[in-house]
C-alpha cells in the first residue's frame, strides 16, 4: 500500500528551550521516573553541598522530608554567588534555570566535585512542582522561587540579615506528581546514600530528619576515620583476620586517591567499593585497575622476599591475594570520565599509574612495618592459591568421571520415569528412613526423590575443593545433570522443581 504523502521540513523541527527539555524527557537526566529517579533529586542537591565540603567550605547538610511531601537541603557552604552575570540574571538564577551551569566546567570554584554534568540542580527544578532557594552570603539572607517546572516565581532578593553570619543554602522541592510515578520519599534509601557520603568525607555531619513521622528520631552521620571506618562497617558482619584497618593516601597534581582495607576469614574475592569524586563507580575503571596491579605485585614481591613463596612456587594470582579482603578505594579527581550513562565505570587513564604508584609503594611500607598481619595476609593467600588448584582438578576429576561413566545417577537416587523438565520434580529428602515413604507417596512418573544425609556442609564457609569432595554434594549435581561453576548448563538441568521435603 503506498505511503500518504507528508511533509518534513524545518517547521517540523522542534527545538527545547532549556529546562523543558528536562520535562520532556526526563529520563536522559535522572534515569527514570520511579523510586530511583525521585531519590536522585535529593541526591543532586546533597552532591553540591558534598562539593562544597570537598572544596573544604562545608562542615555539616541537614536533610529534612518536610510534612507536606517536599524536601530541603540545607548546607554550611559558601552560599551559590548572588552577583549578576553577563547576561543581567544574577549567578544564582542562572544556576537553578540552565543547563550545564556551575562552577565545575573551569575557573576556580572547585578542585573536584561530584555534580559533573552540571545539570543537578536545574533538572530539579525543571521536575518540581515548586523550588525555593534561600543564599545566607554577606550577612544578608536572600531568597527567590520557582513554579512548577523551574519557571521563576519571585526574582532574587534581600529578605533580611542572614543568622549570626552564617554562609550557606538552603534549596526546599516539591517532586512534580505529573512527571513522577510516586512522590513520596523513603527515608531508608536516603539512610544508606547519606551515610555513604559521610564515609567518603571524613568529618562531614548529614543529618536527616523526617517530619512526616513525629515519632522518628534524626539521624546523624558523621565519621572521624573516613573510609577506615567504612571497611570496619562492611567488616563488622565478618571475622576479621587482624584488627588493624590499614590505610594510605596520595595526592599528585589534581588526582588524590585514599585506600582502606583490611582481610577478613570469609572466601569472598568481590570485596572492592570504588568511589570516584564520591560516586559510586559500581563497574570499576582504572583506579580499580591499578590497586589490583599495584597490590598483585607488592603481596608477591612481599612473599617471594620473606621467604614464604619458594622458588619452584608460582606466583600468586590477584584473585588468591583479593580473597576475604575488604578495600575501599576513593579517588578524587578534576575531570573525571565516567564510561557509560550510569557514570559506573572511570576512564581516565592516569589514575591507573597513580593508585598502582600508589599502592606499590604504601602498601610495601604497611607490609613491612607490620610483619603480623603481613605473614597471615600472604597464609591466606597461599591457601587460597592451593585450594584454586585443588577445585580445578576436583572439577576435572568431577568431568572426567561423568565422561567415563555416561549418565551415571547416585545409587539412591528414585528417579521418575518422564525425561521431560517442564513437569519433572526433584525431592530432596533426609536419610533413607524418609526416602522410604517419599518414594511410596510419589507420582513415580513425574516425581524423583533423592535421599541423603543431614547437615551435609555449609557451603558458604567451605571453599569449593572441600565441597567437590562431598559424597551428598557429588550425589546432587549428578542427579540435577546440569553441572557446576564454569560448566553449569542450565539447558541440561532434568527436574523443572527441586524440593526440599524437611520436619519442622
Amino acid at each position: 500500500m503506498a505511503k500518504a504523502a507528508s511533509s518534513y521540513s524545518a517547521k517540523d523541527i522542534t527545538v527545547l528551550e532549556g529546562l523543558e527539555a528536562v520535562r520532556k524527557r526526563p529520563g536522559m537526566y535522572i534515569g527514570s521516573t520511579g523510586p530511583s529517579g525521585l531519590h536522585h533529586l535529593v541526591y543532586e542537591v546533597v552532591d553540591n553541598a558534598v562539593d562544597e565540603a570537598m572544596a573544604g567550605y562545608c562542615t555539616r547538610i541537614d536533610v529534612t522530608l518536610l510534612a507536606d511531601g517536599g524536601c530541603e537541603v540545607r548546607d554550611d557552604g559558601r552560599g551559590i554567588p548572588v552577583d549578576k552575570m553577563a547576561g543581567g540574571k544574577s549567578a544564582a538564577e542562572t544556576v537553578l534555570t540552565v543547563l550545564h551551569a556551575g562552577g565545575k566546567f573551569g575557573g576556580e570554584g572547585y578542585k573536584v566535585s561530584g555534580g559533573l554534568h552540571g545539570v543537578g540542580v536545574s533538572v530539579v527544578n525543571a521536575l518540581s512542582e515548586r523550588c525555593e532557594v534561600e543564599i545566607d552570603l554577606g550577612g544578608k539572607r536572600h531568597f527567590m522561587d520557582f513554579a512548577k517546572g523551574g519557571k521563576l516565581q519571585t526574582k532574587l532578593h534581600v529578605t533580611g540579615k542572614a543568622p549570626r553570619d552564617r554562609t550557606g543554602t538552603t534549596v526546599r522541592f516539591w517532586p512534580d506528581p505529573t512527571i513522577f510515578d510516586e512522590v513520596e520519599f523513603r527515608a531508608q534509601t536516603l539512610v544508606e546514600r547519606l551515610q555513604m557520603m559521610a564515609f567518603l568525607n571524613k568529618g562531614l555531619e548529614i543529618r536527616l530528619k523526617d517530619d512526616r513521622d513525629p515519632e522518628a528520631e534524626p539521624v546523624v552521620f558523621r565519621y572521624a576515620g573516613g573510609i577506615v571506618d567504612f571497611v570496619k562497617h562492611v567488616n563488622a558482619s565478618k571475622e576479621a583476620l587482624f584488627s588493624r584497618v590499614g590505610y594510605f593516601e596520595q595526592v599528585e597534581d589534581t588526582m588524590e586517591v585514599e585506600i582502606a582495607f583490611q582481610w577478613n576469614t570469609g572466601y569472598n574475592a568481590d570485596g572492592l567499593h570504588s568511589f570516584a569524586n564520591g560516586i559510586n563507580t559500581i563497574e570499576g575503571g582504572m583506579h580499580v585497575e591499578g590497586f589490583k596491579k599495584g597490590l598483585t605485585n607488592r603481596v608477591n614481591a612481599y612473599a617471594r622476599a620473606k621467604g614464604l613463596l619458594k622458588e619452584k612456587d608460582a606466583n600468586l594470582l590477584g584473585e588468591d591475594i583479593r580473597e576475604g579482603l575488604t578495600a575501599i578505594i576513593s579517588v578524587r579527581l578534576q575531570d573525571p570520565q565516567f564510561e557509560g550513562q550510569t557514570k559506573g565505570k572511570l576512564g581516565n587513564v592516569p589514575m591507573r599509574s597513580l593508585v598502582e604508584r600508589a599502592t606499590n609503594e604504601k602498601l610495601g611500607d604497611f607490609l613491612e612495618e607490620h610483619p603480623a598481619e603481613a605473614n597471615k595476609i600472604v597464609k591466606k593467600s597461599i591457601a587460597a592459591a592451593t585450594a584454586r588448584t585443588a577445585a580445578r582438578d576436583a572439577r576435572n576429576a568431577t568431568r572426567r568421571k561423568s565422561a567415563l561413566e555416561g549418565a551415571g545417577m547416585p545409587d539412591k537416587l528414585r528417579d521418575c520415569q518422564s525425561s521431560n523438565s517442564h513437569e519433572t520434580e526433584l525431592f530432596i529428602v533426609e536419610g533413607d528412613s524418609a526416602g522410604g515413604p517419599a518414594t511410596q507417596a510419589r507420582d513415580p512418573r513425574i516425581q524423583a526423590v533423592l535421599p541423603i544425609r543431614g547437615k551435609i556442609l555449609n557451603v558458604e564457609r567451605a571453599r569449593i575443593d572441600k565441597m567437590l569432595k562431598n559424597n551428598e554434594i557429588q550425589a546432587l549435581i549428578s542427579a540435577i545433570g546440569a553441572g557446576l561453576g564454569e560448566e553449569f548448563d542450565a539447558e541440561k538441568i532434568r527436574y523443572g522443581k527441586v524440593i526440599i521435603l524437611c520436619d519442622a
